[in-house]
């Protein structure tokens, strides 16, 4: 579950723990603190009361960070707005925005018991389980993405409209602000993506990296428990999300693909009918070829941004995991796969 956390990362309970005990009822015991492993963004402890995980801290990383990055802030609000609706999340139970306490702002939620997939072809279950599993996962964006943003307090979390727009400039910009060499098939998409932007207006509700490991699934039956990692969720178009989402059956077993994979004896659905039952849930109904290569492009583009970034900050000796300095070279060859796609390989796969 955990590991121990090198120095950059270790929490100070001098003061943790009475801020714990002021606002959580009930913490009697001995507290402690334990990084979870993995993660190359905001680190993660679980909080145990004599050594049972009772509480989930979610801090920023230490070191200079980009303009609107780690919103811990943003994580805590989209999740207490969700609390009651029909997506699961980890209930959210405090925010500190004083750096002072653990040297950066943190929130506390509660710890949710249960199991968590980190590969996507799911070793180990029978088919149906799988099945069971990944039709789940749907059911979960399509219910999220149905949240109407206003009836949950969420109408300014983000801007509406033109989501495709404003991200390509974003991520642009952003991987400008941490390019450490050329990708030619970055400069190819920062070209195309925005002469390609279909203007879309719809606005829901985006996760922003809604994916198996993101996802805690009860013990004894495939059902979700909670959605982790709100980071980059903000209002944006439903369709990038599922983008983003399906990006793991484009990507091989070594990203924790599926694209390597036979799906059928596995009980996986494949992508196009993952799709379908997307767009029967959502209403949506099918997605035009020419816009669903737009959509996973983007995603694709996207995803090579972030992992520059987190190869960056490995760089700069801030990353919250020795794993991140593998992700430059990846980011590469993501931002090719996304390159072959916009160019036209409908199936391209890496």
């Amino acid at each position: 579950m955990a590991e121990e956390a090198d120095d950059r990362f270790r929490l100070d309970l001098t003061r943790l723990v009475p801020w714990l005990r002021a606002r959580v009822p009930g913490l009697d015991g001995a507290i402690a603190a334990e990084k979870f492993k993995g993660g190359q963004s905001n680190p993660t402890y679980a909080i145990t009361i004599d050594s049972i995980p009772r509480l989930v801290l979610r801090k920023k990383p230490p070191g200079v960070l980009l303009p609107s990055a780690h919103a811990v802030e943003r994580e805590y609000r989209v999740t207490y707005a969700l609390k009651d609706s029909a997506v699961p999340v980890a209930r959210p139970l405090a925010l500190c925005e004083d750096a002072e306490i653990v040297g950066t702002p943190f929130f506390i939620m509660q710890y949710a018991a249960g199991r968590n997939f980190w590969d996507a072809r799911l070793p180990g279950m029978a088919p149906a389980e799988r099945a069971a599993i990944y039709d789940e996962m749907n059911r979960v964006l399509a219910a999220l993405h149905s949240v109407d943003p206003a009836a949950v307090g969420l109408a300014d979390f983000g801007r509406s409209g033109d989501y495709f727009g404003r991200q390509i400039a974003r991520w642009t910009q952003q991987y400008r602000a941490t390019e450490t060499g050329t990708i030619a098939a970055m400069d190819r998409l920062i070209e195309w993506l925005p002469a390609n932007d279909p203007r879309l207006g719809e606005t829901r509700v985006v996760h922003g990296d809604f994916r198996n490991d993101n996802l805690i699934f009860a013990l004894d039956q495939p059902r979700i428990v909670a959605v982790l990692d709100w980071e980059l969720s903000t209002l944006g178009h439903p369709l990038a999300d599922l983008a983003q989402h399906v990006m793991a059956w484009r990507l091989p077993e070594g990203y924790r693909g599926l694209a390597d994979s036979d799906l059928a004896p596995l009980g996986i659905p494949d992508e196009q009918a993952y799709l379908r039952r997307y767009g029967e849930r959502t209403g949506a109904g099918p997605i035009a070829p020419a816009l669903w290569r737009f959509a996973l492009a983007f995603a694709m583009f996207r995803n090579a941004g972030i992992r520059q970034g987190v190869y960056k900050r490995a760089l700069e000796g801030n990353a919250s995991s020795e794993a991140a300095a593998l992700h430059g070279a990846r980011a590469g060859e993501i931002a090719e796969l996304g390159w072959r796609i916009a160019s036209g390989e409908d199936d391209a796969r890496l």
